[in-house]
Parts: structure tokens; sequence; C-alpha cells
């Protein structure tokens, strides 16, 4: 399937302020009629073929094909003024003209890829209608799936045109609007979203990643059946491979369960889940497929007071308490990456803070490895999991290729994770390690001319917040941040990236705002002290139970196709008779779900009510005060907390829920004067670094990334740092 040039690849020369192509999220008069008068070329000939006197033996099923050309054809009509009224505007919402990106454009870019998977299928019908393998049922399920989703996009783009009237021009979010978000959010309860999960999962994205994303969905659908069980890791992760198969050939039932699991399962669920990939098999093959690196182990830093100089005057020294929000003083965690063996990184001293018993093995050993001289550059990494999962041995993989490409220590802190360890905790422990690193510098195999820190999602939060720190306790601020699709604005507000939070199979509303409560200490959990290992052991303890469950999955997964009406976790295979076309969707109307007590119903336009779902969502909507720290929502913090960062390089996903808030971000520290920069990567999901190296689209996303922090440690002269209370004097593009 040929697109037309609705989105173009982004260019990695920087321009102006920002970074990015002229040519990206383009979306031009002639792209989007083209698509619709071929939306509508399409419709006309399929409903003129299907209700044409013909010998075809479909009946019932052609009709099904009739009735849903016909509802398409109705959308495109509604939808094509709508897409016009966003191509003349949404240009206003960009960070600059050199770099288009915004909701309201991906929306309009979503749609049209929704469209043309339309198209691509009509044609198809339309050619092969007559053809003896013509599967019949199985396209008529696929055009209705993508009917469905078209109509929820339709919502989607209504939301977002109330979202344009409420804001200001340029405003992305409407921060003082909560009857908004309250409506977004009783939306998202109650639409019916399945479809997006089922036929029509990964459609936005690149079409080599949809492979990949199947695969997620699959193995969270089993996993969350099976996680009831008296089992856990790695052992229930093989139970689930092998009890997946119905998911596999059943994509209804797969959309209805992922719909279930992303709306209502717990945090220890997700928990649970993504540290799988700190499992030992799983963590082993990306260390094969990942470059080969001469350091790296673990180290635990004991809680001791730190003195570091003044930034203004380093003759005194500002005092730096180790973390002690919650539980008290603590050790903190953290992984030492270097692909050459340097200067005091073999030295007794650093392995003496090794978590290892006995301590690691380092290249020192070993007779043809060379000591290399210090580097200038250090390079501190907070990972990102949204605050309540994964460690540094998740993100190794790209972590050892940075490490390669730049030719620089990397130090990866482990923070104690949400909800055990809700706000402050985890920024203590990063600043912490933060001063530490500039202490300690020379065992890490650093001279620290120059200090990096990145992160993504929930790194780059709180790179930005661990600087924010260093300027308040007028300490040394880094020389830069690389954040990636970083999470800083940690409310449930509207904005239109937002919206696809509605149809993201990584990053759903429901599952952000679980982890936004577990980080904002929402939730009623216990807080106790972080096990710190101890999840990876009781990983490493599963694998011993493999085989066992592999036969017992295998037993089970042979049972589910002896008897198809088995059920398994509760869990009831439904035909597409019983739960009806969009697979569990019901038709809304105007008194439908969507008039609740939370702040009404959206008004949509006359005759149109999109899809709901047969169970209602149950999203809790934060209202804790911390949301709002700006320790915690940096796109909050006032200009004397923003004042003095240090260039901050944002790499975004056009596709990402999260965009907007890079780009309100951006936008905000531009106007003050601040140096930044902005680079929107097209067609990847919310979490691309941890997909390197599965496509060649996030190989060259983590690309930009690394060309982002070697601009950062190549800078010719070190920027003066404005004294607290001053106003920086420059406001120009860092690179």
């Amino acid at each position: 399937m040929t697109f037309p040039s609705i989105l173009r690849a982004p260019s990695q020369k920087h321009q102006g302020r920002g970074c990015g192509s002229s040519n990206s999220m383009v979306v031009s008069d002639m792209d989007y009629k083209v698509v619709f008068a071929a939306l509508e070329t399409v419709c006309e000939d399929n409903i003129s073929i299907l209700c044409g006197p013909s010998d075809l033996p479909y009946g019932a099923v052609a009709r099904r094909l009739v009735t849903c050309m016909r509802e398409i054809q109705e959308h495109g009509r509604s939808l094509k003024p709508v897409i016009a009224s966003f191509t003349a505007v949404f240009h206003h919402y960009d960070f600059d003209a050199q770099t288009p990106g915004n909701g309201y454009r991906t929306l309009a870019k979503v749609l049209l890829s929704c469209l043309m998977h339309i198209i691509h299928k009509g044609r198809y019908i339309a050619s092969n209608y007559n053809s003896a393998f013509f599967r019949v049922d199985h396209n008529a399920s696929e055009m209705e799936a993508y009917c469905s989703a078209l109509c929820q996009l339709r919502a989607l783009l209504h939301l977002a045109e109330q979202l344009i009237n409420d804001n200001g021009c340029g405003e992305l979010y409407s921060m003082q609007d909560g009857d908004m978000s309250r409506r977004f959010v009783q939306e998202y309860s109650s639409m019916h979203k399945a479809c997006f999960y089922g036929r029509c999962l990964g459609f936005q994205f690149s079409p080599s990643l949809r492979p990949f994303l199947q695969t997620v969905v699959i193995s969270m659908v089993t996993y969350g059946e099976t996680y009831s069980k008296q089992q856990s890791g790695l052992g229930l992760a093989a139970l689930s491979l092998l009890t997946s198969g119905k998911y596999v050939i059943d994509p209804e039932l797969r959309g209805a369960e992922f719909e279930r699991i992303t709306q209502n399962l717990d945090m220890q669920f997700w928990k649970s889940f993504w540290n799988l990939t700190e499992s030992g098999l799983l963590s082993g093959f990306s260390r094969i497929a990942s470059y080969p690196v001469q350091v790296n182990f673990t180290l635990t830093v004991p809680p001791v007071t730190l003195h570091l100089p003044l930034a203004s005057d380093p003759s005194l020294t500002a005092t730096v308490s180790p973390p002690i929000a919650h539980w008290g003083p603590g050790p903190v965690h953290m992984r030492l990456i270097s692909c050459e063996l340097r200067e005091g990184q073999a030295s007794e001293e650093l392995l003496a803070y090794s978590r290892s018993d006995p301590p690691p093995i380092t290249a020192s050993h070993l007779p043809w490895v060379q000591t290399q001289p210090r580097s200038p550059w250090l390079l501190i990494h907070f990972h990102g999991g949204g605050f309540v999962a994964q460690t540094s041995r998740s993100h190794e993989n790209y972590l050892r290729t940075w490490s390669k490409q730049l030719s620089v220590p990397i130090l990866s802190v482990d923070y104690s994770l949400s909800p055990e360890a809700p706000f402050p905790r985890a920024l203590e422990e990063c600043f912490y390690a933060y001063c530490w690193a500039l202490n300690n510098c020379h065992l890490l195999g650093s001279t620290a001319e120059r200090v990096c820190l990145a992160g993504d999602s929930a790194g780059g939060n709180l790179c930005i917040t661990v600087s924010m720190k260093a300027i308040s306790s007028g300490i040394r601020v880094p020389d830069g941040i690389m954040a990636a699709y970083p999470a800083i604005l940690l409310t449930t507000d509207a904005s239109p990236s937002r919206l696809l939070t509605l149809i993201d199979p990584l990053l759903p509303l429901g599952v952000l705002t679980k982890c936004i409560n577990a980080y904002a200490g929402a939730d009623s959990q216990t807080v106790q002290m972080a096990a710190g290992s101890g999840s990876l052991r009781a990983l490493g303890r599963d694998t011993a139970a493999l085989l066992s469950d592999l036969t017992q999955g295998a037993s089970n997964w042979i049972q589910s196709y002896l008897d198809p009406m088995r059920t398994t976790g509760g869990v009831r295979s439904l035909s597409l008779a019983q739960t009806g076309s969009a697979g569990g969707a019901t038709r809304g109307t105007p008194a439908s779900a969507s008039a609740t007590h939370c702040g009404g119903r959206v008004d949509y336009p006359e005759g149109f009510e999109p899809l709901r779902s047969e169970c209602l969502a149950f999203v809790r909507l934060t209202s804790c005060p911390v949301i709002r720290n700006p320790f915690v929502s940096p796109v909050l913090a006032p200009a004397s907390l923003l004042r003095g960062l240090p260039p901050v390089h944002i790499v975004a996903s056009a596709l990402d829920a999260l965009l907007d808030d890079s780009v309100m971000f951006a936008k905000k520290l531009r106007d003050m004067g601040q140096p930044v920069s902005l680079t929107v990567v097209e067609d990847l999901p919310h979490g691309f670094l941890s997909l390197y190296q599965l496509v060649k689209e996030t190989e060259v996303a983590a690309d930009i990334c690394v060309e982002q922090m070697r601009i950062i440690f190549q800078r010719g002269n070190l920027r003066k740092r404005p004294k607290l209370g001053e106003t920086s004097p420059s406001g120009s593009q860092s690179g």
C-alpha cells in the first residue's frame, strides 16, 4: 500500500531553535482531498458491485459489507470538513515553522492512515470478490473493524474540535478547564476501544512494528488471563505463551480482553508484566544482540552526606543529604557501563561499592585489555518505566550502544519505584546519585568536564527535575539534557495528543492514570523500603520452574482446542454473532453511558454517537495536589525554577500521547530565552528506545538521540551559567 505524502521522515539538521524538517507532519490540502475522494470512489464501487445483479453466493455477508461501506461513506463525508478546518489552523500549535508537530496534526494523520487502510481493503474487495479464493467473511470482518475504528476516531476529532474552541490560540492544554478533562476521561471510560487492539492493531504505526505490537498485545492478554494463578515471573509468562492460541486466531476476543485488562487490572499486574524484561532469559538475549562492553556492574552507594562546591563560588560548599523520603536514609543503586576499561573503573575503591558477591571480574584481569585514560565526558542516565517498573537492566541494549558510539562511561540510576516509593523518593535518589557522580567521577572513568543527563519517559522527567534541584541547591548544573518522549505533565488534563490514549496499545489512559496515581502517592499502598534486586532474584527462581510450567501450559493449550468453550481464567471466547460486529461494542444513544455524574456528556453532532463499551472502565482522576508540584510536572514550573537550566534537547514521537507535553515545554523554555531544541520523529510509539534494534525506524530515532548527546558533549565553550537570581542572557539554540 502506497500512502500519499502525508508524513515524511524527519531531518536531523538543526534549524533555528528547533530540530526537525519542514516536510515532516505536513498534511497538505491536496493530500487530504485526494484521500477523501478516493474513499468516496471506493465506497461507491463496492456498494455498486455488491448491490448489483450478480450470482454471488455471499448473501448476508454481502449485506453486511454494503451496510459497512455506507457507514464509512457517511463518516467520510462528515469528517472531510473537520480535517479541512484542522489543516487551516494546526500550524499555530507547532513549536516553530521548522518543527511541525502537535496533537492536532497527529490526529489528522491517524485518521488519514485509517482511511488509507479502508481504501486499500475496499479496492482489494472490488477487484477480488469474484475470485474462488476470496474470503468474504474475513474481508467483511476486516472492513467492519476499520469502520468501528473510524467511528471512534470521528468522536476523538469532535473532542479535539472542542479543545480548539475552548483553548487559546497556540495552547494545547486547558489547564483551568477541569470540566473538559473530566468529560474526556468519562468518554474514555465508556467508549469502545477493542477495535483498536484487534484487527486494526497498530495501523497508525510503522508497518514493520505491527508484528511486534501484535506479539505484545497477545502476550499481555494471555499473561493477564493467568495472572491470578499461584505463579509469578517467567514461569507465568511461559504458561501464558502456550495458552495464547485463541488470541492469535480470534482478533475480536483479543481486542475485548485487552480492553478489559487495560481498564481494570491493578498496578501490580502492570509492574509484574513490564518487569518480565528484567528476567535473566530476556535480558540475556538483549545482551547477545547489543554491543559488548568491558565494564558492566551494579553499585550500591551508602547514604552519607555529600559536600559539593557552590557553582557561584567554588570556595564555598553546599551540603547534600542522602534520600530520606518515606522511610529515612537508604542506599542508592546504580549501574556503570563502559565500552572500554578506563582509569578508576577497576579500582578497589569503586569495587567496594559493588552489589555482587563476590565482586565482579572486570576486564582489567585480562592481559590483552589496556586501561584507557579517563574520558572528559560523563553520561548519567535515568530509565523510564512510568515511575513504577523496570531498572537499568531493561535498558542495557541501547545504553551499551550509546557507550560505544559516544565513547563515554554511563552511570544509570536504579531509583526506587512507585507505588511503594512515591514522590519525592525517586527524585531524591537521582539527585543524590548525580551529586555522588560529580564527587566520584574519577572512579567512574571520567574527569566530568562535560556531564550530560539522559532519560526516556519518566527518566526524562527526572533529568529535568534533577537539574531544577541542582539550580535551587546552587551546585553545578549538568551541561545538557537529552530527554526522549519525557513525561513532564503528570496530570489528566486533556490535550489533542492525549486523546490518542484511547487507541494506543502501549500507553492507554487507564494505565497512564495508574502510573500518575502511584507516583503521586494516591494509591493506598504501604510505603516500605524497596527490596533492591529482590525482584530480580525472584525472577531468577522462576527460571527453575520453567520446564514444569511449559508442560502445564502445553496441556492447557491443547485442551483449549479440544474444548473450544472451555474457559481459562474466567474468559470465554464469544463469536461475532454474540458480541456484535465491533467485538463487544454497542451503539451509543443520546442517553447512553456518556451522561454521568462526572461533568455531563459530550454533545456530538446530531445523528452521531460513538460505539460504547459493554463494560465501563474505572479511571481514577488524580485530585492529589502533588501532581501540580513543579518537581512532579515541570511544565507547570514557574520561570524562577526553570531559568538557568542547561540546553534541553527533547526527542518526541509524533504518535506519542505525550507529544503535546514536549511541545508546550519546549515553547515555554524558548519563550523564557532558555536554549532548547525539539525533534519529532514519525510513525513510532511511546517507548521507542526500548525497541531499539527491532526495526530500522527505531534505530534511526535512537541515532537522533545519540546526536543530541554528542552536541552537548562537543560544544566548544562552556555556557556561562547565571548566578542564582540572574536572568540567562541567551535564548539561542544550543546546537
